[in-house]
């Protein structure tokens, strides 16, 4: 069993259910938008460190954990008790989002790979040595490498020259992690009028393309539609990143016409991403729900900028579970021959 599927799924699906149930609330009441922050920070450190939350709580230590002070601490310890959470079945009243009976059974022991990653050729805080021996370490059967396009200067995204290069120190990363396959790939930034950022004749040579909403969220929902379905159209998009671009807590996602873009995604076998990064978990597991009834197929990615952030996929195990999203449906449960990014 790898490292992250030792991870406690039942106390990473609870926490992480009353993250998306506060969330869904802090448009009503301001105060918790800073307790959905709480619990996404408290979320993180459990998804980081893993600690052993059954013995912290017989030894009364679960506020020694980064980011959980006595309200979360008196959370986690009616799950470890009883396996259950009163404040989540509250929460989930006031939201009217009942518990649904129809929640799908995913195992983090046949994930297969991650294909949105990033590395120090972009703003990745690791090499690529270092992303692709810690997706090894995991067991990953391939890693995509998906460092940023030129539009976010911030970033330093890549150009055409520059993937050039990465891809020569790809082929040296690749010969040092056997068992596991490299995709090639970039985050490209979908801009305001729906254009790419890159050149076709740059990204068809790609493994794989993964556009993103990232600057001007804001806009009309009626040009925000034209947008994303101009991008979901483009013949070498494999995957829409994190499609609402929101931040809880912090930053609303973009408003579009969900139905006509989810549609058109699934027509044209473009993936939707659920984002397990805590500060976007988007899609939220409605919105995937959503699109999973339109059709679409699913990338489940950490989004990672260090080798510890893969620890963020069962995150988004627990997300795809509530959208009741089938197993076939997701990409990272694909082998590298059956993951056919080009179309």
């Amino acid at each position: 069993m790898g490292v992250l599927a030792q991870l406690d799924e039942q106390r990473v699906d609870q926490l992480g259910d009353r993250v998306s149930q506060l969330r869904l609330r802090r448009s009503q009441d301001p105060k918790e938008r800073f307790r959905a922050k709480a619990f996404s920070a408290a979320a993180w450190s459990l998804a980081l460190q893993r600690p052993d939350l059954a013995e912290l709580h017989r030894a009364e230590k679960l506020t020694s954990i980064e980011g959980v002070g006595e309200g979360i601490a008196r959370v986690l310890s009616d799950v470890i008790q009883t396996g259950a959470s009163r404040y989540l079945n509250r929460l989930r009243e006031l939201s009217k989002q009942p518990e649904r009976g129809d929640e799908s059974d995913l195992d983090f022991d046949d994930y297969r790979g991650d294909i949105h990653s990033h590395t120090n050729w972009s703003d990745g805080r690791a090499t690529m040595l270092e992303m692709a021996r810690g997706a090894q370490a995991l067991g990953y059967s391939y890693l995509g490498i998906t460092d940023h396009s030129p539009r976010i200067t911030v970033v330093h995204g890549l150009n055409a020259e520059r993937l050039v290069a990465q891809s020569r120190e790809m082929a040296d990363v690749q010969s040092q992690v056997d068992g596991m396959t490299l995709l090639q790939g970039i985050e490209v930034d979908i801009l305001e009028d729906g254009s790419l950022d890159l050149p076709d004749a740059v990204l068809e040579i790609l493994d794989v393309v993964i556009a993103s909403p990232h600057v001007k969220l804001r806009q009309e929902p009626a040009a925000m539609t034209e947008r994303m379905m101009r991008a979901v159209s483009h013949p070498h998009v494999d995957v829409i990143g994190h499609p609402t671009g929101r931040r809880p807590g912090s930053r609303e996602g973009a408003s579009y016409d969900f139905e006509l873009v989810f549609r058109e995604a699934a027509k044209r076998g473009v993936a939707l991403e659920i984002d397990c990064d805590p500060a976007r978990m988007d899609l939220s597991p409605e919105m995937a729900r959503l699109a999973y009834e339109y059709g679409c197929n699913f990338a489940i990615d950490a989004d990672a900028h260090a080798p510890a952030e893969f620890a963020y996929v069962p995150m988004a195990l627990w997300m795809a579970r509530r959208a009741g999203i089938a197993r076939d449906r997701i990409l990272n449960f694909r082998s590298p021959d059956e993951l056919t990014m080009t179309r």
